[in-house]
């Protein structure tokens, strides 16, 4: 079964503390999730394949590393775009793929409306980028879109996760690494992660 990295550095404790805060503004949200995104990221990607490269450094020739896999990132519309870019500064050749999908606010399960994957060559890695692991919904319809895709290789980044979410990805897709800030104490009666941080997409766009 797929197992659920956490991270308990200080510094990913000191910017939860700021976005969870009610009164955090709309453009510090936006760095928090990318700082936050970032981390992920760094662990998330430890252990991606490289190949030699040889390198003419201004004194001499010497031999380096590159990465060797295709990279996608597939941010979730619309609260996982607030992790793209960080994500690109790092691994700048990744693909991004989008996945539209929302939650039916009377039943809580995700619907699809926007996919372009079919027709194109699947990437090595796919991360699946989403702030909020919540029901676990949408997460393992895009984790399962993109395994039906053919990506040989997935893994899910969420800064919060509630731990009904990290069950439902772990059951249902028992391969998937899961890389989280943070696991929450549980769901609330509307689906809300408590104590959380609110709508995440609401909070990155101001709506």
């Amino acid at each position: 079964m797929g197992h659920v990295i956490g991270l308990s550095h200080p510094l990913v404790q000191h910017h939860l503390a700021e976005l969870r805060n009610v009164q955090t503004s709309t453009d510090e949200f936006r760095r928090l999730v990318a700082r936050l995104a970032t981390i992920l990221a760094y662990q998330a990607t430890s252990d991606l394949e490289l190949e030699p490269v040889t390198v003419q450094t201004p004194l001499t020739e010497t031999t380096g590393a590159r990465l060797s896999q295709s990279i996608g990132l597939v941010p979730i519309l619309r609260a996982g775009l607030g992790m793209v870019d960080p994500l690109l500064e790092l691994v700048p050749t990744a693909q991004v793929w989008h996945l539209g999908m929302y939650r039916d606010e009377q039943t809580a399960t995700p619907v699809e409306y926007y996919s372009k994957l079919e027709g194109h060559a699947p990437v090595d890695v796919g991360l699946v980028l989403d702030p909020m692991l919540a029901t676990g919904g949408s997460a393992v319809a895009a984790l399962q879109a993109l395994s039906k895709w053919g990506v040989p290789r997935l893994k899910l980044l969420s800064i919060i996760a509630a731990p009904e979410g990290v069950a439902a990805v772990q059951q249902q897709c028992p391969d998937v690494e899961i890389h989280v800030c943070v696991i929450d104490e549980c769901l609330n009666d509307v689906k809300f992660i408590v104590p959380g941080l609110g709508d995440a997409g609401d909070r990155l766009f101001n709506t």
